[in-house]
């Protein structure tokens, strides 16, 4: 009987073998087991004994194997490559990836659905995380966005909570069209990705046909200390591909791992994905005078205004040794960052730069800095921190645990390069009120100048489609607010829900 065609993932272990090492079974400090297949009894009929260690080695670990999966982005995709830098932006910024033309940096990337869990489709209508980690001399910098230039909401107060209406509702335990709409439509500001999310860009053809983007506004500051803001966007130079609603519902049912298994193939083929990088450059003084909040994390800078800037080309060629260790335990935060880049007043990067080490710190422990994943290996770690669990290697040795001292402990790095750069700030401090920050006019341009008419049509039945399950007076308001962003947008999500009498308004 002639076999199946097999892809490059089907034959991981028909592969692993060929390679392999003859090698023995060990306990997991390392002695020899001579019966993996039985455990210690008195007698063959007998209870166990509890002294079988090689046992309660096995057992103890495999009740542990799990550790908290992400609360957000839980499913997801990973890989290796480099960036090299291909145009010179050093009077932008002096980051090391940057300061030369034709420079490599080694990057790990991971890509991922944002609402799932670790077992849901990846054809899910939903945002893309696009996550990379550029390893450096100057130590690690984790560039962590989404496939969209936007998100739903500008203040971090409200994450939580926006969250909490993706997930599943307390008492039911079910994904809740009430819940959704309730929110998105008391939230004016989540216009603007709401409409990306149910444009045909909510359901890209896996990882390797989207966008990425840093989505928040950053500062890059350059050798001479000048800074400048800035936005960051890695256009595929595969193309942008979408599945239709139906094919990624099919797909959600044949093949929910799909966009796991097309880059995981892609790679393992020769066919390595890559991403061309663009900045986008405002100056400090445009940035006071500009009509709009240039920190709005729901706002573009259109690039009429602020035009792309050829960077260099990203580039993936190698596929994750093992999931868990290259992937699971891959930690990327906005707050890694190094000299040449820092924050913002985006009020939403501010509130990441605390909540992802924190949560790091709860999945994967006081040490996950450690992991080979995400241990800076091109800049030598040396600090005054120590201990705690999952501590690795020589804990620094017999190095002085305290600064300063008189030992021969690492000292501060006097270069200029090293500060970060200095500005002043006044204002009255309140918990000032961002609700109605113009939260229409730029989805208005998105629905009549970025989409095509058939993308207006699939765009307003999507939405109809989910909407449809939520209540009346909810489905009103959200109405309300797409006809605030353009009256043709509103009529055309109307027409389609008109089209179920039960739901008629």
């Amino acid at each position: 009987m002639a076999e199946a065609k097999r892809d490059k993932a089907a034959d991981q272990l028909k592969d692993w073998k060929k390679t392999a090492e003859a090698s023995r079974i060990t306990t997991s400090t390392g002695a020899p087991v001579g019966n993996k297949t039985n455990s210690l009894t008195v007698g063959p009929r007998g209870p166990l004994l509890l002294q079988d260690f090689q046992f309660l080695d096995e057992m103890a670990h495999f009740g542990r194997e799990r550790i908290p999966e992400r609360v957000v982005h839980a499913k997801g995709a990973g890989a290796f490559g480099y960036f090299e830098c291909t145009d010179n932006v050093t009077k932008y910024t002096c980051l090391k990836p940057f300061e030369s033309i034709g420079k490599k940096t080694q990057i790990a990337i991971r890509f991922s659905t944002v609402g799932g869990e670790s077992g849901s489709a990846d054809t899910a209508r939903d945002p893309r995380g696009f996550a990379v980690k550029f390893y450096t001399e100057d130590g690690n910098w984790d560039l962590v966005g989404n496939n969209t230039p936007i998100f739903f909401i500008r203040d971090p107060q409200l994450f939580p909570h926006f969250i909490h209406t993706q997930k599943r509702n307390p008492q039911t335990h079910l994904k809740d069209p009430d819940m959704f709409w309730d929110f998105i439509s008391l939230r004016p500001e989540t216009s603007h990705q709401v409409s990306f999310l149910f444009s045909d860009r909510g359901t890209p053809d896996g990882y390797r046909h989207m966008n990425g983007y840093g989505s928040h506004t950053f500062k890059l500051v350059n050798s001479a200390g000048e800074a400048v803001y800035c936005k960051f966007h890695f256009k595929t130079d595969q193309g942008i591909k979408n599945l239709s609603t139906d094919r990624a519902d099919q797909l959600a049912a044949s093949d929910p791992d799909y966009a796991i298994r097309d880059l995981y193939n892609a790679i393992a083929e020769g066919r390595y994905p890559s991403w061309t990088l663009y900045l986008q450059i405002m100056s400090m003084k445009e940035a006071e005078q500009v009509e709009f909040n240039p920190f709005d994390l729901t706002k573009i800078w259109p690039h009429s205004r602020w035009p792309l800037i050829r960077v260099g080309k990203l580039v993936l060629n190698k596929n994750p040794e093992n999931y868990f260790a290259d992937v699971e335990q891959a930690a990327y935060c906005p707050a890694h960052m190094i000299p040449g880049v820092e924050p913002s007043p985006d009020k939403m990067l501010q509130g990441r730069l605390y909540s992802y080490t924190d949560t790091h710190r709860h999945r994967l422990g006081t040490n996950y800095m450690q992991l080979p994943v995400n241990c800076p290996y091109m800049a030598r770690t040396r600090n005054y921190q120590r201990d705690g669990p999952q501590c690795m290697g020589k804990n620094q040795a017999g190095a002085p645990n305290y600064h300063p001292n008189s030992f021969s402990g690492p000292e501060e790095t006097k270069q200029a390069l090293h500060s970060e750069h200095r500005y002043q700030l006044s204002g009255e401090v309140a918990r000032h009120d961002s609700a109605n920050e113009d939260n229409f006019s730029q989805v208005g341009d998105f629905w009549r100048k970025v989409l095509s008419s058939a993308e207006r049509q699939r765009l307003a039945k999507n939405i109809a489609d989910h909407l449809r399950g939520a209540q009346r007076f909810i489905q009103e308001r959200a109405i309300k607010n797409f006809s605030q962003c353009d009256p043709e947008y509103g009529a055309a999500i109307q027409k389609y829900l008109d089209k179920n009498p039960a739901n008629k308004l």
